[in-house]
């Protein structure tokens, strides 16, 4: 199964550029423009991990970050962010990014961020299950 990845970057040619380098790797790439459209994609299907641009017009992505959280807060964002916004990234991080990266970054270490955030992930999730399924069986007397 393909890790599936959601790119938002209000800078058309750097997220076409990145979605065919994570392509060629596997990864099964959606792209957004905006937070607005992010958002509206979340709400659509599911995503294993969220790359998110800090600084866009519009809905910026601490404000996309915020919403993302409360619409599944167990979908993994690593920011993406330029030098002048390295705080807001870490702001970012304290409101529940998994990570962040600079800009330009290294697609290998792109790579690695999104394999361990979707590990992660996969992790919560089965511990969830896990006890959920003990919730069952202690309720039911088994």
């Amino acid at each position: 199964m393909k890790i599936r990845v959601l790119l938002v970057d209000d800078e058309r040619d750097f997220v076409e550029t990145l979605a065919q380098r994570l392509e060629v790797r596997d990864f099964a790439v959606t792209t957004a423009f905006g937070g607005d459209e992010a958002l509206d994609l979340i709400k659509e299907r599911e995503f294993d991990v969220v790359v998110l641009d800090v600084l866009m017009p519009g809905k910026n992505g601490i404000e996309t970050l915020n919403e993302i959280k409360e619409l599944k807060p167990l979908t993994p964002v690593i920011m993406l962010t330029g030098n002048t916004t390295v705080e807001t990234a870490i702001e970012g991080m304290k409101l529940g990014a998994y990570d962040y990266l600079m800009k330009p970054t290294e697609t290998e270490d792109l790579v690695e961020k999104i394999t361990k955030a979707f590990n992660l992930k996969s992790e919560h999730e089965d511990r969830i299950r896990k006890a959920e399924i003990n919730g069952i069986v202690k309720r039911r007397g088994w």
